[in-house]
């Protein structure tokens, strides 16, 4: 019953409910500063968007492989 609260509220919020990156491990990443919770969202939507361009040039070189040249 609770998991459903948690779904509709992230609904009525607008906020992603799956995020490509884990919050601690960006958190163990920072050293010298906090991390404000608006960076997870703008960091997955930076994430998000280089992953596309990279499937972009993979389907453009024939392959369906993502490699580093990619990126």
């Amino acid at each position: 019953m609770a998991a459903k609260k948690k779904k509709k509220a992230a609904k009525k919020k607008g906020k992603p409910t799956d995020l490509i990156i884990s919050k601690a491990r960006v958190k163990n990443a920072v050293k010298k500063c906090n991390v404000g919770g608006e960076f997870y969202g703008a960091l997955d939507a930076v994430v998000r968007e280089l992953i596309k361009g990279a499937e972009g040039r993979a389907t453009g070189n024939k392959r369906k492989t993502l490699k580093a040249v990619d990126l």
